[in-house]
């Protein structure tokens, strides 16, 4: 499973002109389900995105996670971020697992990062979204249960 990380001061999704999922002060991670991944993947990554030390303590260092600062967390599924780019000029998504597999991996990401206490929103899954991101800092970090 991949992931990209936003730190950010409020986020929304929106499909077909409604405001389905929406956060606060928290995190918007964009995430991609590959061929061959499992639950492991999904919690790694879960526990991963709840525990990263991203946010700034009082001196402005990066020494608190989500978990510290009961930050929201907005989930939205994001098959691009498989596209292998090496050949021609059209990216290829033949690493992404079935929509079937993707939907449940990512439904049980969601279900880990609950299960952590964190207020957890999502955008839809197969749908066209806009997705309105105030990054705060700017902090974009990519994560991957593979390494």
């Amino acid at each position: 499973m991949k992931a990209l990380l936003q730190r950010v001061s409020r986020a929304s999704v929106s499909v077909d002109g409604q405001i389905i999922g929406q956060v606060g002060p928290g995190l918007v991670v964009f995430i991609g389900v590959e061929i061959g991944d499992s639950e492991t993947d999904a919690r790694y990554l879960a526990e991963k995105t709840a525990g990263l030390r991203i946010f700034s303590d009082e001196t402005s260092k990066f020494n608190l996670s989500a978990l510290d600062t009961r930050g929201e967390i907005l989930v939205v599924s994001q098959f691009t971020l498989l596209a292998d780019t090496r050949k021609g000029r059209r990216p290829s998504f033949t690493e992404a697992a079935p929509p079937e597999t993707a939907e449940s991996l990512i439904e049980s990401f969601v279900h880990f990062l609950r299960s952590a206490g964190l207020r957890v929103e999502t955008g839809q899954f197969q749908k066209h979204m806009l997705v309105e991101i105030h990054n705060d800092g700017p902090v974009t970090i990519p994560l991957s249960s593979k390494r």
